[in-house]
């Protein structure tokens, strides 16, 4: 006999917090923090204020969930690339996973956490901070995936693996930019295959 958890006090019930997150990651990643108003997200969300603020916290506790979810969801694709077995490997998953997720079709165009708030004023700062540690934190790991990589021989020794994180996450936040302009899926594919020739070959 399965028992019902008792939802923590102060929660509200009625509504699925899963579902009212996605939607509120929607929000963000098509009108950025500044620009997705309380009630832009309490109506996607489908919930009031009150129930929004006992269950996620207030617009900036909300983002770094919202941030969090899209980690896990539509930008997996980092994670996914980074046990990819050669560095080049690594490369080319990383950048064809950034171009499929900034042009999937149903979800906004572009990246969450390149866009989600880049023209923030003061009342953005801590979701701008938090948007600087997520992609630095991306190169950091891209970094670390490829000092092992010349550890083990996979890089030429005077590959400098912080270099190249750097240059693939400029190249993938580029193409984010570039989704959101309006850049096709075929497009931004060329353009990460160009990025791809100038990896460096096997020793």
């Amino acid at each position: 006999m399965k028992t019902r958890q008792q939802a923590p006090i102060g929660r509200p019930r009625g509504f699925d917090a899963d579902e009212a997150l996605e939607r509120a990651m929607r929000v963000f990643w098509e009108q950025g923090y500044e620009g997705a108003s309380l009630t832009d997200l309490t109506s996607a969300m489908g919930i009031t204020r009150t129930s929004m603020y006992a269950a996620f916290g207030n617009k900036e506790e909300l983002f770094r969930k919202a941030l969090e979810r899209y980690t896990e969801g539509p930008a997996a694709y980092a994670d996914r690339a980074m046990r990819e077995t050669t560095a080049r490997q690594v490369a080319t998953a990383f950048l064809h996973g950034s171009v499929r997720a900034t042009t999937r079709p149903g979800c906004p165009a572009g990246c969450l956490g390149v866009q989600g708030s880049l023209a923030a004023g003061d009342p953005g700062r801590s979701a701008r901070d938090a948007l600087i540690d997520w992609r630095n934190e991306g190169t950091a790991r891209l970094r670390d995936r490829f000092r092992r990589a010349v550890d083990e021989g996979d890089l030429p020794p005077d590959a400098d693996p912080g270099v190249l994180a750097r240059y693939l996450m400029t190249v993938a936040n580029g193409i984010a930019v570039q989704a959101a302009s309006g850049a096709t899926q075929e497009e931004l594919q060329q353009v990460a295959d160009v990025a791809l020739r100038n990896w460096p070959p096997a020793p």
